[in-house]
């Protein structure tokens, strides 16, 4: 059973530098079960322009969801997930970590700033294509995400 509440598309914001990573993460997700809205910043500065409606983005709803790469140009996600969960308006949107570290001190840091969930990327293409599979399975058909601000 779907259990989105409406057939309002899921809004979802990945914050990633990688074009083979957002060129996978569009193609699993158009194949979703749950109709969705997938945006793309590139940096940690775009994240933020387009979460605070700057720079061309005054239409832009609130994601519902936010993946989020550690190691992004010009701001990277550690001090991006801390904007978000100090700003009143957006510290409630679940935000996924999805990086390559592996490290225990990213993992804490990440947690200890309030990230929702961390996932750390497979570099095999076959595991990477099911761990996005699985994002789309659990967090936008299961998880009942809270509604917009």
């Amino acid at each position: 059973m779907n259990m989105q509440a409406s057939p309002k598309p899921i809004e979802i914001l990945l914050v990633e530098d990688n074009p083979a990573d957002v060129r996978l993460m569009e193609e699993v997700l158009r194949e979703s079960k749950v109709v969705n809205n997938l945006t793309v910043a590139e940096d940690g500065i775009a994240a933020m322009a387009v979460l605070r409606r700057e720079k061309g983005h005054a239409g832009f709803m609130n994601p519902d969801i936010i993946l989020l790469d550690l190691n992004l140009p010009k701001k990277d996600g550690r001090e991006v997930l801390a904007e978000i969960k100090e700003d009143p308006r957006l510290k409630r949107i679940p935000v996924i970590i999805l990086t390559t570290s592996n490290a225990g001190e990213d993992i804490s840091r990440s947690y200890a700033l309030h990230a929702n969930c961390y996932i750390t990327k497979p570099f095999d293409l076959d595991d990477f294509i099911n761990m996005i599979k699985a994002f789309d399975n659990f967090w936008l058909f299961h998880v009942r995400l809270p509604p917009q601000a």
